[in-house]
């Protein structure tokens, strides 16, 4: 499984709990720099974003792919919106969370969210 670090560094810690929760290996951690200039528009900024993952259109539809996202919400809508595109489907999300009680602040992964799957469900309200 590649995993896509659109946010803070991932520790070893961290690899192990997402290697835990899904079952598979990580094979590869690429880190992106998901900055962007709140002056300039942002699809095509988040368009460069994704583009320096440095997958081909054939390993965006055909390999296992974890997304841990940026922190601002509006980079993350934008980049679920073209990471869809891409892979066909929407491909599933890493929470991490603060650990309680630690001082420097420490995170942890708290669940790898299917965001496919809240979709599919989603998709079933339609016909309420």
């Amino acid at each position: 499984m590649i995993v896509l670090n659109f946010s803070h560094p991932l520790n070893e810690d961290h690899l192990q709990q997402l290697e835990q929760i899904t079952g598979r290996e990580i094979s590869r951690v690429v880190e992106i720099k998901a900055h962007i200039d709140p002056q300039k528009p942002i699809t095509q900024q988040v368009v460069n974003i994704a583009d320096r993952t440095g997958l081909t259109a054939k390993e965006w539809q055909s390999l296992p792919i974890l997304i841990n996202p940026p922190s601002l919400n509006i980079i993350t809508a934008v980049l679920m919106a073209e990471l869809h595109g891409r892979c066909g489907y929407f491909p599933a999300v890493v929470r991490l969370r603060q650990k309680e009680g630690i001082i420097p602040p420490e995170f942890e992964v708290a669940e790898v969210i299917n965001l496919q799957e809240v979709r599919e469900k989603a998709r079933e309200k339609r016909y309420d």
